[in-house]
């Protein structure tokens, strides 16, 4: 889906974020306070429609994305299922503790100001409400209902109906929320440009990045040597067969795009193509252990930059919902940190800049964060076909 809006639209959606961030820079510089506040006005309005779509987008990605689990064969299933999870937790525990130690010396935006940095920012001409539907909470357990109840049944109607929700809500994103979401980070960047806060921002991100892929490459280690130990394979040979998935998942910026790859890859490792062809498909959709890794950061870097408090207790529950409310959702560009705005608001109390925020720090390295979903898939595959004994066909 990726690869469709660059075809279409012909430059791709790294770029322009990064060429809103340019214009948001240089309207908050030189344009008078009118103009940012008519920027910061759009912005506004169109934060406000974000948030009255993130419910539908929980029911849309997570309702499906369990009901389809139901589809599977199994002990494989259950087996991969509870593997892809644990990693996905592994992996955003690992942040949560990383970034815990070298975080505080790397943000520096909160230490710059005793009161929220919000609260000098420009407000917008008018505000237009948009109340969501339910809330965040009701719409997750609603999911969960609609989810396991489809595969409790095996309702092929309701199923149905409910991918034609995905479908809808997948349209949605694909062709209104994601090209609009330049205007946002704009507005965004505008704003604290003009009330002085957007080089310390700017140096934060770069910090955080790096961190950020660092840790990537850890955890996508780990996995293959625990993986590789417990299979008696070689990790540096599999992990090696398997950077043409990652380098492939740079470019699609799509775990299911990258789908083909990633198995071909796979099964040169010598896993068997039953469970190749199983594995894979699945993970694309519930392995998210890259992804985990981002939004963790991230949230922890943008609430460092505001003063808000961080503890175990409120990010632990943050990240074993991220491996939930994101199930399905990489098949759609941004898809992970669209499903995650839910929790950021309901679980860590983000307001709308923090999420814009958010989304500006995700998207511009969600490249990276889908490689290490993809490469890590590959691991699963190596794993879940030791214990299973399955054999190439």
């Amino acid at each position: 889906m990726s690869e469709e809006l660059q075809q279409k639209g012909g430059i791709g959606l790294l770029p322009r974020l990064i060429l809103a961030i340019i214009a948001g820079v240089l309207i908050g510089a030189y344009a008078p306070e009118f103009v940012v506040r008519l920027v910061v006005t759009f912005s506004s309005i169109f934060g406000n429609f974000l948030s009255f779509v993130i419910p539908l987008i929980i029911i849309g990605f997570v309702a499906p994305g369990i009901g389809d689990l139901g589809k599977g064969a199994g002990k494989i299933l259950a087996l991969t299922v509870v593997i892809a999870y644990a990693s996905t937790v592994f992996a955003g525990t690992l942040t949560y503790f990383t970034d815990s130690a070298i975080f505080p010396s790397i943000v520096e935006v909160a230490k710059h100001s005793a009161e929220n940095p919000e609260e000098s920012l420009l407000k917008p001409f008018f505000i237009v409400d948009m109340p969501p539907l339910m809330g965040v909470m009701t719409a997750l357990l609603l999911a969960f209902v609609l989810g396991i109840g489809m595969s409790a049944i095996g309702s092929k109607s309701l199923s149905a109906g409910m991918h034609e929700l995905q479908t809808i809500i997948e349209r949605l994103l694909s062709g209104v929320i994601i090209p609009l979401l330049p205007l946002l980070i704009c507005g965004t960047f505008a704003n604290m440009t003009y009330v002085g806060q957007v080089q310390a921002l700017l140096i934060t991100f770069a910090k955080v990045y790096v961190v950020v892929i660092l840790l990537h490459c850890v955890v996508i280690c780990i996995q293959y040597f625990f993986a590789c130990t417990i299979a008696g394979k070689n990790p540096f040979k599999c992990l090696a067969t398997m950077l043409p998935a990652y380098m492939t998942a740079i470019g699609t910026q799509s775990s299911a795009a990258t789908i083909p790859v990633t198995l071909r890859q796979t099964k040169k490792n010598n896993v068997s193509t039953d469970v190749a062809d199983f594995v894979v498909p699945l993970c694309a959709t519930i392995h998210l252990s890259g992804s985990t890794i981002t939004l963790t950061s991230c949230a922890m870097a943008v609430m460092m930059m505001h003063g808000a408090e961080i503890t175990i207790g409120g990010m632990f529950p943050f990240i074993f919902m991220l491996g939930v409310v994101m199930v399905a959702a990489p098949g759609v560009p941004g898809g992970a940190v669209m499903a995650a705005l839910g929790v950021l608001d309901t679980m860590l109390h983000f307001s709308p800049d923090m999420l814009s925020l958010m989304i500006a720090l995700y998207l511009a390295q969600d490249s990276f964060g889908t490689a290490c979903n993809v490469t890590g898939d590959g691991a699963i595959a190596i794993l879940v076909d030791k214990l299973t004994k399955g054999r190439r066909a």
